[in-house]
């Protein structure tokens, strides 16, 4: 399953990702896994809760974003949760390979069974049509 975390620049994105970062870190009967791009989440994330850096693996587009997240979740089949933040810095803010990566990742998902959350610096109304798989998931 795939949740978006929308709004613009600003808005609290991230301090409604940390909180369900630790939310989930207090019931998962798993791992929970926070990506962001260059560390800046680290002192509000539960400690329990394994951090991963992509630009240390060099993570840049979706293509290989999604090749990072299917191997975090085939190495470790005991993930629960996957939080992401600064989705369009990592991959781009091209929104037709946005649509096609979180289809993926729905897929990887299921697949896994394992929740994914991301974190999307634009508004709603902005997205296109193929978004709306994953509006339902939707926080604002």
């Amino acid at each position: 399953m795939v949740s978006l975390i929308l709004g613009s620049k600003g808005h609290g994105k991230t301090k409604k990702l940390i909180e369900r970062v630790n939310a989930a870190a207090a019931v998962s009967d798993g791992n929970v896994v926070c990506v962001d791009k260059a560390g800046k989440l680290g002192i509000s994330i539960d400690n329990a809760v394994r951090l991963v850096h992509t630009d240390e693996y060099g993570i840049s587009g979706y293509d290989a974003f999604y090749g990072f997240l299917s191997g975090l979740c085939a190495g470790n089949y005991d993930i629960t949760d996957v939080f992401v933040d600064a989705t369009l810095r990592i991959g781009s803010r091209d929104m037709t390979a946005l649509a096609a990566f979180l289809s993926q990742v729905d897929k990887l998902g299921k697949i896994s069974e394992t929740k994914f959350v991301f974190t999307i610096s634009e508004d709603e109304s902005n997205l296109p049509i193929p978004f709306r798989d994953f509006i339902s998931g939707t926080i604002l």
